[in-house]
């Protein structure tokens, strides 16, 4: 057995255990808990996969209901303070995750280290889903994986790199192809194909009528209560246009605003960018190519500014400061005074 599964299971048994995935879980999220949930099965452990949010998306109720996953929202648990918690693709106090009650000891992401954090087991390692993570605890131990886990989790990994086209390192290649063997390739086609409901298609449509491009970035805006999966479905969309290099997306989600962001520049980090454009007002964070915030309406009650314009503004000012940023890293005797000569964008 390999440490770091060993390390794992020494921490967790003997407790009453509890898988916690980001709130509104997407197919990556949902596909690691279950991996590990029946991992930790394997060695005798019970556990419960635990969420805030929805799962409404196609994508994801499909997956749900397909192979009758079993998962609970917190406010329908008991968690008991001295009950052990695990987070899978993703990490306490950061903005997506929402706090359970109990005793978070183990982390196990594929995005950066948000915080310090004192877990008593953590396996973070950047890669493009966090999937190939719980998938290769099962190779790298000889633990037999039946199809319908391996289905399971090269869903969660496709759906996470967008079908092999973001964020993929060698260890995304490598479970793919020890996945892919033991898979149901019918059901993972079904799976993948059934991404949106018809009921989303106008909210889908009257987004891409907004979309703005200025200086190489695009913003979309779903004016209704939208679902994770839908806001990045446009923001995806966005990437796709000749004009984009760095796309944001945003709608309603409950008394806020939910973020998407795309970027497919290596010097324009998604996840640094939305952190320093949403500073002050909301909390953002993710991969160099992808990442997520999130906007209270409460945060800015008493503003009185546009609140469309001051998002470009500061997402504009954001992507100005990295741009210049490399321009001194590629070329020092070019560079000014960065810090202050970012324009404010206006329409």
């Amino acid at each position: 057995m390999t440490n770091k599964l060993e390390e794992l299971l020494d921490t967790v048994k003997g407790h009453r255990v509890f898988i916690q995935t980001h709130n509104f879980p997407d197919p990556d999220a949902i596909a690691s808990a279950v991996g590990l949930q029946r991992l930790l099965g394997f060695f005798g452990i019970d556990s419960t996969i635990c969420y805030k949010g929805a799962v409404s998306k196609a994508s994801i109720a499909g997956l749900v209901s397909s192979f009758g996953i079993e998962m609970t929202e917190i406010v329908n648990l008991e968690i008991d303070p001295d009950d052990y918690v695990i987070n899978v693709d993703a990490q306490t106090n950061n903005s997506n995750i929402t706090d359970p009650g109990g005793m978070t000891v183990a982390c196990i992401d594929h995005h950066p280290v948000v915080s310090s954090y004192d877990y008593r087991f953590r396996d973070v390692r950047i890669c493009g889903a966090c999937a190939s993570i719980v998938a290769d605890y099962f190779f790298s131990n000889d633990i037999a994986m039946d199809t319908e886990t391996a289905t399971i989790l090269l869903y969660g990994l496709k759906m996470d790199t967008e079908s092999f086209s973001r964020g993929v390192t060698d260890l995304d290649i490598e479970m793919f192809r020890k996945l892919f063997y033991l898979c149901d390739e019918d059901k993972l086609k079904k799976l993948t194909n059934h991404q949106m409901e018809f009921s989303e298609l106008k909210a889908y449509t009257d987004a891409l009528s907004t979309i703005t491009v200025y200086d190489g970035v695009g913003f979309a805006f779903i004016n209704s209560q939208a679902s994770d999966g839908l806001i990045a479905s446009v923001c995806d969309f966005m990437l796709t246009l000749v004009e984009v290099q760095f796309a944001v997306a945003y709608g309603y989600r409950g008394n806020g605003l939910k973020f998407s962001i795309r970027s497919e520049l290596d010097y324009l980090d998604a996840g640094t960018i939305t952190t320093n454009a949403l500073e002050g007002i909301g909390t953002g964070g993710g991969h160099a190519v992808m990442a997520g915030g999130y906007l209270p309406f409460d945060n800015i009650m008493n503003a009185d500014f546009d609140l469309q314009e001051e998002l470009q503004n500061r997402f504009m000012n954001a992507v100005y400061y990295s741009r210049e940023l490399q321009n001194l890293l590629s070329d020092p005797s070019a560079a000014s005074d960065i810090a202050h000569s970012a324009p404010a964008h206006s329409e």
